[in-house]
């Protein structure tokens, strides 16, 4: 199978390649774009999930209007015709997937709110009944609510997986006054997003927050509430005691999982019926976040 999209715009700076996004240096701005690009358990797929970049940027273009009055953020346009001169020859790719971001000094941390148990924080509480350090009550399942959110911060890795660390090495890595803002702020946006999503039939049961500085605010950067970095599940199948179905690529990692592939190159291909479903549950996600009708 051959996948013939080539993100790579060649005559453009490239300013870092993630496993999603490919970022270009304008100077004092960036250029985002969100490929079709899939990662699991560390590696990125062979194959594309149709139309996920484009998808993903459109969440997170909601969620920094959503929360504009509460956080800056480092959105300028996503209007390619407002674009400059030498991005125009490629509007057909940036469509939809692309946006220009104020260049920020970004903080090292992935800024993760969990507020039920789920995932690496299901894993370490069957071994300790903590999570990230954190101590929480004996006897819950898997995917139990937690009482209150939790604020379990993990440091950034350009490689590999990123690993959960406690608040105290957090405060070591960026002080403890930035720290505490960070922390706050965290848990704040993931109340209201939960609060907002609650009604609409979703469960935010996690979600990762990146953050940067930008003459000494803080702002909020990278994707926002995205199926990528959350976890959401359908309210009218959640079930503690086992995993939940979710409109993110967990099917993605189940199906993988059920083929035993053993987690090392080569990277298997996903079936064209596994790329269709992860697109209707990232589509889904979508309409139901926004309140859009299509793309």
């Amino acid at each position: 199978m051959t996948h013939s999209t080539n993100w790579d715009l060649e005559e453009l700076k490239l300013f870092k390649k993630g496993k999603v996004r490919n970022v270009y240096d304008l100077g004092d701005r960036l250029l985002f774009l969100a490929t079709d690009r899939i990662s699991a358990f560390d590696f990125i797929l062979p194959t594309p999930i149709t139309d996920k970049g484009k998808i993903l940027t459109q969440i997170s273009l909601f969620w920094f209007e959503f929360f504009k009055e509460k956080v800056k953020n480092h959105y300028i346009t996503s209007r390619v015709e407002d674009y400059p001169e030498k991005l125009k020859r490629y509007a057909d790719v940036l469509e939809k997937r692309s946006m220009v971001v104020k260049k920020t000094e970004v903080v090292p941390i992935e800024c993760v709110v969990r507020g039920y148990l789920s995932g690496s924080g299901w894993k370490e509480y069957r071994k300790s009944s903590t999570v990230c350090g954190i101590s929480l009550p004996e006897g819950l399942k898997e995917s139990d609510k937690l009482d209150e959110p939790v604020f379990t911060p993990a440091t950034k890795a350009e490689e590999g997986h990123d690993e959960n660390i406690s608040l105290e090495r957090m405060r070591s890595l960026v002080g403890s006054e930035l720290s505490e803002r960070i922390k706050l702020m965290s848990l704040s946006l993931y109340r209201e997003a939960r609060d907002y999503l609650a009604p609409k039939g979703i469960i935010l049961a996690d979600t990762k927050f990146e953050f940067g500085l930008n003459n000494g605010d803080l702002i909020l950067v990278d994707e926002v509430l995205t199926p990528d970095s959350s976890r959401f599940w359908p309210s009218e199948d959640y079930e503690p005691g086992r995993s939940q179905k979710s409109y993110d690529k967990q099917y993605v990692r189940d199906y993988l999982e059920s083929i035993q592939w053993n987690k090392q190159p080569p990277v298997p291909e996903l079936p064209s019926d596994i790329v269709e479903n992860t697109r209707e549950k990232y589509l889904q996600a979508f309409c139901i976040i926004t309140g859009k009708k299509e793309l």
